[in-house]
């Protein structure tokens, strides 16, 4: 029987479209995850797939009559109509691979975002409204400074709970306008205020700068929260991809440095394993948006060495994990981390950590910020929006 569930893409970006898809659901009704099935309780963990029935939502029709034009690629037999759409736009720019590209090229080549915003441009899908002020802010970190932006909800009441945000790029590409919409729509849905994280990237900067610069973040956001209209004492790490990565890390440097711990954790297909043979890296080697050799790329850019891929704030799954915070791992099938990503909430699960792990069936690498054409990228959204709030009442 598929279950039905309710519930936040770029490894090379997801630009606005990230942000639409929360936009977009921040317009619909909100059905709890709570009321599901598929949602882990205290003490157990949930790792079966997500499957949506035909029926499952009919609130967003013009996403749901995406058509593909070919045929399903071969190593994705099971991939859902709008997202073969969206991976057809995305070859259909005919970009030169990004590990043929020096970093500074990669940078330079369209997205997944670019596919999503071409294809709700064809279906005249809008884009809602942004319900959040922004403001840029310097960070000081160990030899020189980085920037953040700083988004606050028109909406709720002050303070908000905080949440430090970290987004995708297997730290090389990707900024914080490609990831607006992400961050944008985690301020809306979760009423708090988000900072956006723009550590500095490979390979101009080498491991472990970005983690360094991510957990200098972190402490500033509790030292600067209340400044921020922030509730210092309410403050969650999210991240996407690399970012979730980083996320993880913030919390294992967090707990080893007898720092506050983040609330809770939101690692959306985190990078979580360097190793690159794993069940899901064999079976979707040659999958888009993500693929093998694009991940070994991201490697040999980022780490100084491959031993660099021993340390536990990349290989997460044989890491110290016992007492982070409460985890949510969204992962999606089509895709090389997900392997990693069910180990890693296995993990976690064994060291006592209430872990809240699905994987979206017939969806890719990048899905979580393409709820406008994308119904399982609405759901995850939900549910790592109900998880935040769960953790920021108690």
């Amino acid at each position: 029987m598929k279950k039905k569930i309710l519930a936040s893409a770029r490894q090379g970006g997801f630009i606005l479209a990230a942000a639409c898809c929360f936009l977009a659901i921040s317009c619909e009704s909100k059905r709890p995850v709570a009321e599901t099935e598929s949602v882990s309780r205290e003490g157990a963990i949930d790792t079966t797939a997500v499957d949506l029935d035909a029926d499952a939502d009919t609130s967003n029709q013009a996403a749901s009559s995406l058509k593909p034009t070919g045929t399903k690629p071969a190593w994705a037999d099971t991939i859902t109509g709008p997202m073969q759409a969206v991976i057809e736009k995305l070859a259909s720019y005919n970009a030169k691979p990004i590990p043929q590209l020096t970093a500074k090229q990669a940078r330079q080549n369209p997205t997944p975002t670019t596919a999503v915003m071409d294809l709700m441009k064809e279906n005249n899908m809008p884009i809602p409204p942004s319900k959040v002020d922004t403001v840029g802010k310097t960070i000081p970190v160990t030899g020189g400074q980085i920037h953040a932006r700083v988004y606050t909800p028109r909406t709720g009441t002050a303070p908000y709970p905080v949440i430090v945000y970290y987004h995708g790029g297997g730290w090389v590409i990707a900024d914080l306008d490609t990831y607006d919409a992400s961050a944008k729509g985690l301020a809306e849905q979760a009423e708090a205020v988000v900072i956006s994280v723009a550590y500095r990237q490979a390979p101009e900067n080498k491991f472990p700068t970005a983690h360094n610069d991510s957990f200098s973040a972190y402490k500033w956001a509790l030292k600067n929260a209340a400044s921020l209209k922030g509730d210092p004492k309410r403050v969650a790490v999210v991240g996407e991809s690399a970012g979730g990565n980083l996320a993880a890390a913030v919390s294992m440097m967090a707990r080893d440095q007898k720092v506050q711990m983040p609330v809770h954790q939101v690692l959306v297909y985190p990078i979580a394993s360097y190793n690159t043979n794993s069940t899901s890296y064999q079976k979707y080697a040659s999958a888009k948006p993500l693929d093998k050799p694009m991940m070994e790329w991201f490697f040999k850019q980022y780490l100084r060495s491959p031993n660099d891929g021993k340390n536990p704030w990349i290989n997460l799954v044989g890491a110290n994990l016992k007492g982070l915070p409460p985890t949510t791992i969204i992962n999606a099938q089509l895709d090389p981390l997900q392997t990693e990503g069910q180990q890693l909430a296995q993990r976690l699960d064994s060291t006592g950590v209430t872990v809240n792990h699905k994987v979206f069936n017939g969806v890719t690498h990048e899905f979580f910020g393409m709820a406008p054409v994308l119904r399982e990228a609405k759901y995850a959204q939900e549910m790592a929006v109900a998880d935040l709030r769960k953790a920021f009442e108690k």
